[in-house]
């Protein structure tokens, strides 16, 4: 079973801060198709492998990444849901690129 992190601990970091790193968005890119164990996680990244469960644990705390025990190992793997949140986000600022790319279409033409 997956261990959700939908308490306060979550609080701690939002899905906004939890994306901003390069390296965070790269491991959410890794645990999209399947789950992992840090080290493997680790393996695709130039740092060490605590360095890579920091951020997994910010992701974790954002509620973006669950984990689970197998045996002695923690496997990791990615939680979309709160993802909603910045589409949302991102939806309300599309118009704004949709006006200008058909602005810049219309003087294109003009010129045509």
């Amino acid at each position: 079973m997956f261990k959700s992190d939908s308490s306060s601990a979550a609080q701690k970091h939002d899905v906004f801060q939890a994306i901003a790193d390069p390296t965070r968005r790269g491991v959410l890119r890794l645990l999209t198709d399947r789950e992992m164990p840090v080290n493997e996680i680790s393996s695709h990244f130039p740092m060490t492998r605590t360095a890579v469960s920091k951020h997994l644990r910010i992701l974790s705390e954002a509620g973006l990444v669950k984990e689970r025990k197998v045996g002695r190992e923690t496997r990791y793997r990615l939680d979309a849901a709160p993802l909603r949140e910045l589409k949302s986000w991102l939806a309300f600022y599309e118009r704004f690129w949709e006006n200008k790319l058909d602005a810049l279409k219309r003087y294109v033409e003009s010129d045509s």
